[in-house]
């Protein structure tokens, strides 16, 4: 069987459906108006109707704690943003392309992560990503987070009309912006893409690991953050720098946290870890296996602890819950 016999193709114009990606947007709006239709009306949102629906969840104070930088609410925009490209296959450079389990997608990842929420919106497992370094130096992306040191500093008032107003005038900010801008929709769209125990793992070095983690915190919450590896990337440190750094970061976050928990205790034991049991003295309550104690202390139960019998005869046996 060709490809043409098993793949209809049909020439795509502007206007086409399949030329554009998943409206964001216009979701968040139907899924908002499911659960608050009253908030509602004529297409539009009541603001304060809504307001009244949500009651003390809402923080309308000027000071709160999070991320900001200049660009971010662009940021944000681009992300909901539909894309009007499209993928198209290349039979020609595929190998088994018929029957093959395996998709690689070459493009600009922001355009590529918009165009495949289609398909595999809530469908991915696993998402491992190893953004660029901040450098210090301008990223040159097709959404273009290039930002001239002049306009930045007009852009953020430290500057008028080309004229400085401050006395402590701050340059360096500007690459900290143009990279939280670059991967702040990429993350909120990879968000997206994850399954509800999906699980996504991101490489970053001391540069922008704090930064990182409140955006991340932000998008996921501060509840779905698993925790921080640290990655040995050199066996030496850098002599030219002050303090030679031998490792980056690996930031772990899961979509939901709450889904996890729930379905960890109906996940079976697998074969290997039951057979780790075995009662090679006989012990009255069954097949048991070693646990290093320290990482049971305050979640022990008396029934893991043995008595311990000292030459004199006396016997110790700790109280549940202490180790």
């Amino acid at each position: 069987m060709t490809y043409r016999e098993t793949y209809a193709m049909h020439k795509l114009t502007a206007n086409d459906p399949a030329t554009l990606s998943a409206d964001i947007v216009a979701d968040n709006l139907s899924q908002l108006q499911s659960l608050f239709p009253e908030a509602f009306s004529e297409g539009k949102v009541q603001f304060n109707v809504l307001k009244q629906l949500l009651g003390e969840a809402i923080d309308e104070s000027d000071e709160k704690y999070g991320l900001n930088w200049h660009g971010k609410r662009r940021a944000r925009q681009i992300a909901l943003t539909p894309s009007s490209g499209t993928l198209m296959p290349c039979v020609e450079a595929s190998y088994k392309w018929g029957n093959t389990d395996n998709l690689y997608i070459e493009g600009d990842n922001l355009e590529v992560l918009k165009l495949i929420q289609k398909i595999y919106s809530g469908k991915v497992k696993l998402i491992y990503i190893d953004p660029p370094y901040n450098t210090g130096k301008d990223f040159v992306y097709k959404d273009d987070y290039r930002n001239g040191v002049r306009n930045y500093l007009e852009l953020t008032g430290q500057t008028e009309s080309g004229r400085r107003i401050s006395t402590n005038t701050e340059t360096s900010g500007r690459f900290h912006s143009d990279w939280l801008a670059m991967m702040y929709p990429r993350m909120k769209i990879a968000r997206n893409l994850l399954t509800q125990d999906g699980v996504i793992f991101i490489t970053l070095d001391d540069t922008e690991i704090s930064n990182m983690r409140l955006i991340m915190d932000e998008l996921f919450g501060t509840e779905c953050f698993v925790g921080s590896i640290a990655w040995k990337k050199r066996s030496s440190p850098d002599a030219r720098d002050t303090l030679g750094s031998v490792h980056d970061w690996i930031l772990v976050y899961v979509k939901n946290v709450d889904y996890i928990k729930s379905s960890i205790g109906k996940m079976p034991l697998s074969q290997e870890r039951i057979d780790s049991y075995s009662n090679p003295d006989n012990d009255p309550r069954g097949p048991w296996a070693s646990v290093d104690m320290t990482g049971m202390t305050g979640r022990a139960t008396s029934e893991q602890y043995f008595e311990v019998i000292s030459p004199t005869g006396k016997s110790f046996k700790p109280p549940e819950g202490r180790a």
